[in-house]
This record gives structure tokens, C-alpha cells and sequence, in this order.
């Protein structure tokens, strides 16, 4: 089968495609012939050489996919040759065929083609793990997501408003932000030409909001802190904006903060499997009745997959982007 493969650590160009083996299939997992694959901003990372895939995941980049069952292994119940499906991984999405452990797995919403699926996964149990799960993230509670526009943004400003939150975002672009205030965002903020923490405070009546979902890290944990309501929470899954930064503490104490950080890639098995059954229960209802909807950039060829990693670093993307074999 063909993937795509990072022949070195290096620039989009270094990402090529090879003809390669067929994934193995272990026990308790599915093999997906795959339609498409999302991309994200930690293939990028991994890509340039600093985010490895877990022990005995497959080498290839690709955390999202959408497809057809074609084969099940042993103790797989649920799954059959023929289903439709999309699928969280450990990694291996940028190719023909992947291998999924079947409890990563989930049906294609109903009301959506088996391409859109593939932009759901990665941003489902993202954003429903670390803004509801773990900042539990209530209906009547305020919530600000940093980079509105992007494939989580969008899903996040979605899924928010369904459930009753008053939702803020950033972005840097008058574009961007007339996207996520047609998505339902309430108060959007161009980070370019305005001071995001005094914007907060203004509209907030100067108590901050309570959920802040930063892929920032360094740069913005200061403002991030000065931001929050009492009792509130930041949860970081990215460093766009560096890991380093000097930081007065005072205000953790004063307003009694949570700091929280994690990603999806490396949790077990089991930890995966618990957040998928949570975004089936909790998620493809809302997706089913049209309160959240896929928003794609850009489909582009396997082949093409450097240009998808240089329009992700770019930033000039609104939603997802999808390669399809």
C-alpha cells in the first residue's frame, strides 16, 4: 500500500510517498481502508522530529481517519467487514490502509459523508476531553479558545454554544473572526489589533472567563491567568508560543486557578477508548441534529501532503484539511 512517509526530520518536503506493508493486525483492533485522513498540528510537530509516535504505533503521521472496515481482528465485537466509520490513532492515518484499535472507533454520523468524518476525531476528543471532561466546562459558564479558526476552534465554538456557553475566541484576521461568529461565537477578538485580556475583562464586567483552551503555551500564560474568573481553569494542548516563560503567581493563589495541560496521543488504550465512548454519547448526538458541522479548508491528494503541512504552518487555513489517498 502506499503512506506517507517522513524520510527525515526536516521541512514539508521531507515527507514522501513509499510503498510500504500493510499495518499487522493485532487483536482487538479493526483494519480501515482508508478514505481520508485529518491533518493536524502535531503531525507538523512530529514531522520535524519532536513529537515520536508511542511504542508500537505506526511511524507514519496521521492522528484522524474516515473509512471502510476491511478486516477485524480477534475480540472485536462491535465492528464488521463494510462498516463506515472514522477513527482516533496513535498514528499511521496518512496512508491507504490503517489499523485502529476497535475501542478508537466510531460510526459516521448520520447526515455526514464519510470524507467530513475524517475531520471529527482528533478535534472531538480534544475539546471534549480537556474543556468538558477535565475543566468541566458547565451550560451558563463563559469559555475562551485561543485560534477560533482552527480545525478545534471551530468544532469548540460548536460544541460550546450547543451546551449553553458563552463563547470567546481569538483570532488574527477580520476573516477568521467573521467565520467563528457565524459558527456562534459571541465575542471574537482580532489578537493582531486587540488586548485580548482587556477585551475579556470589558465584556466579562471584569471577572474573566471560566475555561480558557490555549495552544499557545509560553507567550500567553500570563495574559491566559490574567484572564480568569475566580475558580477558573486553563487547559494547554499546544506551544505555538514557546514552553518558557516567567510568570507571577499571585493571582493561582488569589482566585484559586487551575492549570492544566495533556494531549491524546499518549494515553492508554483504555484512557482513549473512555473518551471516545463519551464524544459518541455526548457529541455525535449534537452532530447528528445539525448543531455541529464539519468545517473543511482544503482536500488534497496523499501526494500533496507537504502542501497540507505548509497551509497548516501557515496558519491561513479556517477548519480542517483532509488528504484522501
Amino acid at each position: 500500500m502506499r503512506a506517507v512517509e517522513i524520510t527525515t526530520p526536516g521541512g514539508p518536503d521531507v515527507l514522501q510517498i513509499r510503498e510500504v506493508d500493510e499495518p499487522a493486525l493485532a487483536d482487538g483492533e479493526v483494519l480501515i481502508k482508508v478514505d481520508a485522513a485529518g491533518v493536524n498540528r502535531a503531525d507538523t510537530v512530529q514531522r520535524r522530529g519532536s513529537y515520536p509516535p508511542p511504542k508500537g504505533a505506526s511511524p507514519f503521521p496521521g492522528l484522524e481517519c474516515s473509512g471502510t472496515v476491511v478486516a477485524v481482528g480477534r475480540s472485536v465485537d462491535r465492528w464488521k467487514i463494510g462498516d463506515q466509520v472514522c477513527a482516533l490513532l496513535s498514528g499511521g492515518g496518512y496512508a491507504e490502509k490503517v489499523a485502529a484499535s476497535a475501542g478508537q472507533v466510531l460510526p459516521v454520523p448520520k447526515g455526514i459523508s464519510l470524507r467530513e468524518a475524517a475531520s471529527f476525531p482528533e478535534v472531538a476528543c480534544t475539546v471534549w476531553s480537556t474543556v468538558f471532561m477535565m475543566s468541566r466546562l458547565t451550560s451558563g459558564e463563559t469559555f475562551l479558545v485561543h485560534g477560533g479558526s482552527s480545525g478545534i476552534g471551530t468544532f469548540a465554538i460548536q460544541i460550546a454554544k450547543h451546551y449553553g456557553i458563552r463563547v470567546f475566541v481569538t483570532a488574527g484576521s477580520d476573516e477568521k473572526l467573521a467565520v467563528c461568529k457565524d459558527l456562534g461565537a459571541d465575542v471574537c477578538i482580532n489578537y493582531k489589533s486587540e488586548d485580548f485580556v482587556a477585551r475579556i475583562k470589558e465584556e466579562t464586567g471584569g471577572k474573566g472567563v471560566d475555561v480558557i483552551l490555549d495552544n499557545i503555551g509560553g507567550a500567553y500564560f500570563q495574559r491566559n491567568l490574567e484572564s480568569l474568573n475566580m475558580d477558573g481553569r486553563l487547559f494547554i494542548i499546544g506551544f505555538q508560543g514557546g514552553t518558557v516563560t516567567e510568570v507571577n503567581l499571585s493571582c493561582m493563589l488569589a482566585r484559586r486557578l487551575t492549570v492544566q495541560a495533556a494531549g491524546l496521543r499518549n494515553r492508554s488504550i483504555e484512557n482513549k477508548a473512555s473518551i471516545v465512548a463519551e464524544v459518541e454519547k455526548r457529541v455525535w448526538p449534537a452532530i447528528e441534529a445539525g448543531k455541529v458541522k464539519p468545517v473543511v479548508h482544503k482536500t488534497l491528494p496523499l501526494s500533496e501532503a507537504a502542501e497540507a503541512h505548509r497551509i497548516m504552518e501557515s496558519s491561513v487555513h479556517i477548519g480542517k484539511i483532509l488528504l484522501i489517498p
